[in-house]
């Protein structure tokens, strides 16, 4: 396999709780480099759709070679989820049989030094989804006064030490900006207290979440996506969203919660799937991974 190709996190089980058959019409809001899009077509044929969507060209520009033999029934759009009402209409699709969200970082991005998303590698301080954004990590870490740092760090990493972290940032850029992953890496490894260092998890891992959360606002996307993606779905259409972590998991259970009350949802999974154990021994990537699904009723649309 081309070692640019993401490994798809819960794959057979995504599969088989879209209740995918021949003819169906299927969004991946998150297709990056297509590996679940592509188990997804197999299962369609003859007669389906798949519509991909992702923000991140280069991983869309992977998919579209990968998925070339599906010809029409794949279409590739450049986009975020959160738009994906529009990005439909313009499809001139009103509706759909199943939609995927896969909410992690996938390896071909976290590989990529010069998108800077991980502490493990040297590279900018960059870490936009989509290239085309205007901030970046760099802007967020070199910009925002110590309280919003601290801030940031509290609400999205759940970083204990984020007023420690926020205050050591500050003092060092005041020498020189903050460019590298390398250099937020090394400060905020120092900024946390020396018996705490070394831990399951490094020191700068939710530092480096809560960073990439913010700047890319995914949480944000997230609530209004999975409102917009329950409206275009037909009635007995899945939706099933997979996490990394407990604030996107929170949002997702909430959310299909006050769909189900209003009586727009039937839940699928009360408790989030998460991978097997042969799984996460052949990938570690997906230990984190949740995996929650719900079906459409024919209930009234908001």
């Amino acid at each position: 396999m081309d070692q640019k190709y993401h490994i798809p996190v819960m794959l057979e089980e995504a599969l088989r709780y879209l209740d995918l058959a021949p003819g169906k019409v299927i969004v991946d809001a998150t297709i990056g480099t297509g590996g679940h899009a592509q188990g997804i077509l197999e299962k369609i044929m003859p007669g389906g759709r798949l519509i991909g969507i992702d923000r991140d060209e280069d991983s869309l520009a992977i998919a579209r070679k990968r998925l070339e033999p599906f010809g029409s029934a794949c279409q590739l759009v450049y986009g975020n989820f959160m738009d994906i009402d529009e990005i439909l209409k313009a499809l001139k699709v009103t509706s759909v049989d199943g939609m995927l969200l896969d909410l992690g970082i996938s390896s071909y991005q976290l590989d990529d030094p010069n998108r800077g998303f991980s502490f493990q590698r040297e590279g900018p301080l960059d870490m936009r989804l989509d290239r085309r954004s205007y901030i970046s990590a760099y802007d967020l870490v070199n910009n925002l006064n110590r309280e919003e740092i601290s801030d940031l760090l509290r609400s999205f990493g759940q970083e204990r030490w984020h007023n420690r972290i926020a205050q050591f940032l500050v003092r060092e850029r005041e020498k020189s900006p903050i460019a590298t992953t390398s250099q937020l890496s090394k400060i905020v490894a120092s900024a946390v207290p020396s018996r705490y260092r070394h831990y399951r998890i490094h020191p700068a891992t939710r530092t480096f979440q809560a960073i990439r959360i913010a700047v890319n606002r995914e949480l944000e996307s997230l609530k209004v996506a999975i409102d917009k993606a329950v409206e275009l779905l037909e009635s007995s259409g899945r939706i099933c969203v997979i996490s990394f972590h407990s604030l996107e998991d929170r949002i997702v259970k909430f959310g299909f919660r006050q769909w189900a009350a209003s009586g727009g949802l039937k839940i699928i999974t009360p408790k989030p799937l998460t991978p097997t154990m042969q799984e996460v021994h052949g990938n570690p990537a997906s230990r984190s991974a949740k995996l929650r699904v719900a079906e459409r009723t024919a209930g009234e649309k908001r």
